[in-house]
């Protein structure tokens, strides 16, 4: 039974291991191309008109959080069947974490679905627009590490500061403070 500590670890890892350059076998020491199922990694590296796209992991307590961030062409965000591909991208990118994972560790790698994908896209020009999508799961195995409480901001600041004015001297006057009243 691994360690969060090792499961967090070796996640990382795997998703370190899909740097720019990683699909191509000439690329790699090891010779071993690996692919994420990113839009980059079609044709060549050098010749070809360059994609902008990658992914990034972030950890919520037992939740992976899988982050998708892409330039896509605005005629490609009114076609038919974006959000499906856009979706596809994420389902590509946790089955590469799992393939990596394994390779590294040896351990199998669980990843359970927790609601569904989440899809933001924002015009840049006329032209050209910036699509952010993600997805949580609940990883395997993290049993020892708790839920990240909620709560908004709004609370938190608010306690903070009836804290901090709680701190003070109650209706105490400065002994230099010569005004008549209160």
């Amino acid at each position: 039974m691994a360690t969060v500590y090792e499961i967090i670890q070796g996640i990382n890892q795997a998703a370190a291991n899909a740097y720019d350059g990683a699909h191509a076998e000439e690329l790699q020491a090891d010779g071993k191309a690996r692919s994420a199922g990113l839009s980059r990694e079609d044709g060549h590296y050098i010749n070809d008109r360059r994609v902008m796209d990658g992914f990034k992991v972030r950890f919520h307590g037992p939740i992976l959080r899988v982050t998708y961030q892409a330039e896509v062409l605005l005629k490609d965000v009114k076609a038919p069947g974006f959000e499906d591909d856009i979706a596809s991208h994420l389902k590509d990118i946790v089955k590469f974490l799992k393939k990596e994972y394994k390779a590294i560790t040896g351990n199998t790698l669980t990843l359970t679905l927790e609601g569904e994908h989440h899809i933001m896209v924002q015009r840049m020009s006329n032209y050209r627009t910036d699509v952010q999508a993600q997805c949580d799961y609940r990883i395997g195995g993290m049993t020892d590490v708790g839920e990240v409480s909620g709560g908004s901001d709004k609370d938190r600041l608010d306690s903070a500061v009836k804290d901090w004015l709680a701190l003070g001297p109650k209706n105490k006057r400065p002994p230099n403070d010569t005004r008549k009243g209160k």
